[in-house]
């Protein structure tokens, strides 16, 4: 593995060697004369009226060819041909064909996977990787190998922990997710000005789309049954967060169907509620050839022209991939589409191209024209990833404290498993080529001696054979750390699992080695998903146990950190680790949130399901002990109902709950609620503080639904106070069976963690 200097060094020579590429420019090039008296190169007038001046000089065949994500060029306009297509989940990828590695570019900082992120609860960490994220696009774009188009973040709700695209997600929890988003999208979009946009960000798949292809079943044929209040306070949740509070540039449809139409040909998802209730200022686009798969596959149109009408007239704004550049034009002339609907598409793309930059002539004289290739895996960016994996990671279990280990006591560390040395799998998926890696092995070969055995063949491990030298070694050393769980073989777009059980024989190879283990064993599980691990758990042979997801380039040095102690682990659990018994009975297919007792139906995540779990959602252990107190919290809130009802006959009033709609939520208080936290032990260490409200009862509300957390640093010894404002038509709120937000009347709980409750009574103010 390349030192970190040494790399800086590779990559200067790299750019020193190779002629220097500069981004061509989209549009308006002021060397071309054909353009320099246009009107929508005039970067003095409103981007409305420049996007309206160049639509109008497109022909129709023209404008078809810019409804696709690699848009053709309009030489006669002077206008280039685009890709839209680049990907961001947590670094620069190239796994979209708008973005290469290559010439002065050969790598990106590659930060832990999303669900590893999500476990920090840290929002400004969050947005803190947007922007390194961004800067790097922005580098590479003004050097001619990427875009500015990312379709980043997936902020789906990872429902069923079979889900393999899970690990992109940022968990379970609507509230984490739609903070997790919007922070992202906001590092990655920048907020130097509401009209401009450093990079367009893009919140994905909408919606309820959770499943890939699990049991037969696969997301391009399947209809997603869900009730309108599933949609409303689970699914949409991320999705209304990252147009609102993130104010995303995009949104993308998704492959599967919901409710018997195709998301991507649904006016009621589209128009309707992104670009309507919303307000979408931005573009709407469809996962890769799902307006294809509408046809070809759901057959949900007798004609492939109309599926391209019902798509464009539903909301949608651009296809990836070549349908609509195909079909529509005939779609136009049997009088299923308008011009002027193709028209309305184009400018919503062509305005957030403006937004970005991309009619404004030559890029090196534009902001962001001096980020380059120093500004691409430097010291500072790969530190930010380091960070990222060192908060992410959770301890699970740490008996009779056994972490941290001492390099004083534990000079030789048996190192088994065969994600014992990963490096490819640490990134996870839709990850580019990281800056460089430090695998498990080489980071606690910092700290001690080591022994590698892998035991097994892959983490498949479909054979037992290589037990014997895995055993031998525990044996012998002075502690054992063991590197388990899964990659992307066994959980990854379009690979759903059957199981949460260990693969192959790694339950045995854990319990044999421990079994023999002369020290400690740690048990690490390197997955997105959660595992049942319950045999570890209750193995008094096994010490400790952390997950780590897929803890990016750095993830080798931040498990070494943790398991010696220079970091002390403060991540929490995005998601409920449930047991293999949970998910045999029941169905991936199933989307329903809420439990039914009458038919056996457990229910899902923490908000809904009561049963066993082998660990819980906002679960995490420390080396220091934190102890939470209230310093201050309102018992009692007044809602204030909007004028037009005060003079109204009040009998029509639901006396249980008003719709957030009838409640002045603007002139709503704002509750502050003041909690101190307090480390009682001898090292510092970081504390998440989360809170949860329970509604009244005999609401059909989710039992506990978190409604704000924040994660402090503090030291040893002393006291750091934490403030929350609980917003009440936000926070209190909860949909009915209808998908209408009503805020429940009467006593509400608020949990802070699980060691504090405190009421809170909810009245409405009828202004008499």
């Amino acid at each position: 593995m390349l030192s970190r200097n040494s790399f800086h060094y590779l990559l200067l020579l790299v750019f020193i060697c190779s002629a220097e590429v500069r981004a061509a420019p989209l549009a308006c090039d002021p060397k071309n004369g054909l353009t320099r008296t246009l009107r929508f190169c005039r970067v003095n007038l409103p981007i409305r009226a420049r996007v309206q001046d160049l639509i109008g000089r497109l022909n129709l065949q023209e404008k078809v060819k810019l409804l696709v994500n690699n848009a053709a060029p309009v030489p006669r306009l002077g206008i280039g041909g685009y890709e839209w297509w680049s990907e961001a989940l947590h670094g620069v990828s190239n796994v979209g064909p708008g973005t290469k590695f290559r010439g002065a570019f050969p790598a990106a900082t590659s930060f832990p996977q999303v669900i590893t992120t999500a476990a920090s609860f840290n929002a400004s960490l969050w947005e803190a990787i947007g922007q390194v994220v961004s800067d790097e696009a922005r580098a590479m774009y003004n050097g001619g190998t990427a875009g500015l188009t990312y379709w980043s973040p997936n902020v789906n709700i990872f429902r069923d922990p079979r889900w393999g695209r899970g690990q992109e997600t940022p968990g379970e929890d609507p509230t984490l997710a739609s903070h997790y988003a919007s922070s992202y999208v906001r590092g990655l979009q920048g907020n130097y000005n509401k009209n401009r946009l450093k990079v367009a960000a893009c919140c994905k798949h909408y919606t309820a789309y959770d499943l890939d292809n699990w049991n037969g079943v696969d997301r391009f044929h399947f209809n997603a049954r869900v009730s309108k209040q599933d949609l409303e306070d689970t699914y949409n949740v991320p999705f209304k967060a990252c147009v609102q509070e993130g104010r995303v540039a995009s949104v993308m449809c998704s492959y599967n169907q919901v409710n018997g139409k195709p998301t991507c040909a649904d006016p009621d998802l589209l128009r309707n509620t992104i670009r309507g209730q919303w307000r979408l200022n931005g573009y709407i686009v469809s996962d890769c050839d799902s307006v294809g798969v509408m046809y070809d596959d759901q057959h949900y149109t007798k004609t492939p022209e109309e599926s391209a009408a019902d798509s464009i007239k539903a909301g949608l704004d651009l296809d990836c991939g070549p349908f609509l550049a195909v079909h529509t034009e005939a779609a136009v002339a049997r009088g299923l589409l308008t011009e002027a609907d193709v028209n309305n598409a184009l400018t919503n793309t062509l305005t957030v191209q403006m937004r970005l930059g991309m009619f404004d002539g030559e890029p090196s004289a534009q902001p962001f024209a001096h980020l380059g290739p120093r500004d691409v895996c430097s010291p500072a960016h790969q530190d930010l990833a380091l960070q990222a994996a060192r908060q992410g990671i959770v301890l699970l279990q740490n008996r009779a404290r056994s972490l941290p280990l001492s390099t004083a006591r534990h000079r030789t560390i048996a190192v088994i498993g065969p994600n014992a040395d990963a490096t490819v799998t640490m990134i996870g998926n839709y990850a580019g080529v990281a800056c460089g890696y430090t695998s498990p092995v080489q980071g606690i070969a910092r700290y001690a001696k080591t022994i590698h055995q892998a035991g097994c063949i892959g983490v498949a491990c479909t054979s037992n054979q290589q037990f014997g030298a895995a055993i031998g070694a525990a044996a012998h050393a002075d502690a054992t750390v063991l590197v388990m769980g899964l990659d992307q073989s066994i959980e990854a777009e379009a690979r759903d699992r059957t199981s949460v059980l260990l693969p192959g024989h790694q339950q045995e190879l854990i319990s044999k080695v421990a079994l023999a283990s002369r020290g400690p064993t740690i048990l690490v599980l390197m997955c997105g998903g959660p595992v049942d691990v319950t045999f570890a758990k209750n193995d008094p042979k096994i010490s400790a146990i952390i997950w780590v997801g897929y803890p990016g380039q750095a993830g080798g040095t931040a498990i070494a950190d943790v398991i010696f102690g220079t970091t002390n682990p403060g991540g929490k659990l995005p998601n409920t680790w449930y047991p293999q018994s949970y998910v045999s009975k029941i169905a991936m297919t199933d989307l329903a949130m809420r439990a039914s007792p009458s038919n056996g139906y457990p229910g899902r995540t923490y908000r809904f399901y009561r049963g066993p779990v082998v660990f819980p959602f906002g679960f995490g252990l420390s080396y220091t002990r934190f102890t939470q107190s209230l310093a201050q919290a309102p018992t009692k809130v007044m809602v204030p109902l909007g004028n037009q009802y005060i003079n109204s006959n009040m009998t029509s009033f639901n006396k249980n709950a008003i719709k957030v709609l009838h409640a002045q939520c603007d002139n709503a208080p704002s509750l502050g609620l003041h909690i101190d936290v307090m480390n009682k032990g001898k090292v510092d260490g970081s504390h998440t503080v989360l809170v949860f409200s329970t509604p009244p009862e005999g609401t059909k509300s989710p039992e506990k639904q978190l409604i704000g957390f924040k994660r402090i640093h503090v030291l040893a010894g002393s006291k750091q106070r934490v403030k929350m404002n609980i917003h009440v038509c936000k926070h209190l709120s909860r949909a009915d069976e209808f998908g209408v937000r009503m805020i429940p009347v009467g006593e509400h709980t608020l949990h802070i963690g699980d060691d504090l409750k405190h009421k809170l009574s909810l009245h409405i103010d009828l202004g008499k």
